[in-house]
């Protein structure tokens, strides 16, 4: 909105595009999600995520108006959401093209379903295609493309409605290893200049981490942490959102310079605290022995190894006992200590390598 006294006149400008979902449902129809708030603002590329069954899908679909909450709204633009719409845009998990349809015929459906006449339709899948690098694939049938190709073309008739919410529901998982890194690459490079609200969902931290601007984190219907990527990854808040990032997360009461674990083991932290805080400590700052170690860390357990699980370059090793950690070792390591399900071992890290921040 715009008041200029001088000119006498007011002029009134169409407000951005901006999602916002409040949906409370204890002991609703829904179960799958729970009193759960989310905004997101015009611009925002925003990841729902969460292991599977946690309400993401579900709070996808009631934002693109497949799935009525049994309490609270959905609004788009301040207006209430009722049902699927042309201000929506949705690309599916496995991307459900028509395979009767050619490439060009798919994209073109969009338009076609509201209502615009056939010849625009189809001049406004060309261009789509031409932007994903399609062009010569317009009369192509779905089950001839790859991978890749088929995540565009879907991508492309999602966007060919002109719509002012995308929404993405693991637009990577139907790919193969090897195609998701290109992919993702040009996902991201396809949806800079959308300039309305898109939210993505998916189980797959890399996805998540890569391709979004905010991360909204679900457990068991409930949105347990959010904040862009870097706050996230700096300060976990649940086993979860540590496993996401690649931390150990320890929660305990701190006096003076230690924190204390409900299993009674006392962690060592290199500031001065009171009442409760989170711990979070690098998998590659811990280091392990066979035997008791000796020398600077003041933070030396013992533990048992449940798993131990290697890559071509680092093996992650998880640790019970009174400290459960797990700890980032290479291959040699592994053999030299011949780590094994059920091996004792002692695990250290310094005070200086542990982060806290307040519960």
């Amino acid at each position: 909105r715009c008041n200029d006294s001088d000119r006498g006149y007011v002029r009134l400008e169409r407000p951005p595009t901006r999602l916002f979902v409040v949906f409370d449902a204890e002991g609703g129809e829904i179960e799958a999600v729970q009193n759960v708030s989310l905004d997101v603002r015009p611009g925002e590329f925003v990841s729902l995520i969460g292991p599977s069954g946690c309400g993401k899908s579900t709070l996808l679909n009631m934002g693109a108006g497949f799935v009525r909450p049994s309490g609270g709204q959905v609004l788009l633009d301040a207006r209430p959401i009722a049902g699927p719409g042309s201000d929506r845009g949705v690309v599916f998990q496995q991307y459900l093209l028509f395979p009767h349809l050619t490439v060009l015929e798919n994209v073109a459906y969009g338009p076609r379903a509201h209502r615009v006449t056939a010849d625009r339709a189809r001049a406004i899948a060309r261009e789509w295609l031409a932007r994903m690098g399609l062009a010569a694939l317009a009369d192509a049938h779905p089950p001839t493309l790859s991978g890749g190709e088929a995540q565009r073309v879907a991508l492309a008739r999602a966007l060919a409605s002109g719509p002012r919410l995308l929404l993405l529901d693991e637009p990577l998982a139907a790919l193969d290893v090897s195609a998701r890194s290109l992919v993702r690459r040009e996902l991201r490079t396809q949806l800079a200049g959308f300039a309305g609200v898109r939210v993505l969902v998916t189980h797959d931290p890399v996805d998540a981490l890569t391709l979004a601007d905010r991360l909204v984190v679900m457990e068991r219907g409930h949105v347990v942490q959010e904040g862009d990527v870097l706050e996230v990854a700096l300060r976990p808040r649940s086993d979860f959102v540590a496993d996401l990032v690649g931390v150990n997360l320890l929660r305990g009461r701190a006096s003076g310079g230690t924190l204390t674990l409900e299993s009674g083991a006392g962690v060592a932290i290199p500031d001065r605290a009171e009442g409760e805080l989170f711990a979070a400590i690098r998998p590659s700052a811990v280091s392990l022995c066979l035997a008791r170690p000796e020398g600077s860390p003041r933070n030396v357990f013992p533990g048992t190894v449940a798993s131990v699980e290697c890559g071509s370059e680092r093996c992650r090793v998880r640790l019970d006992g009174p400290v459960p950690l797990v700890v980032e070792v290479t291959p040699s390591a592994v053999r030299d200590l011949g780590l094994a399900e059920g091996r004792g071992v002692w695990a250290s890290f310094k005070a200086t390598e542990v982060a806290t921040y307040l519960v």
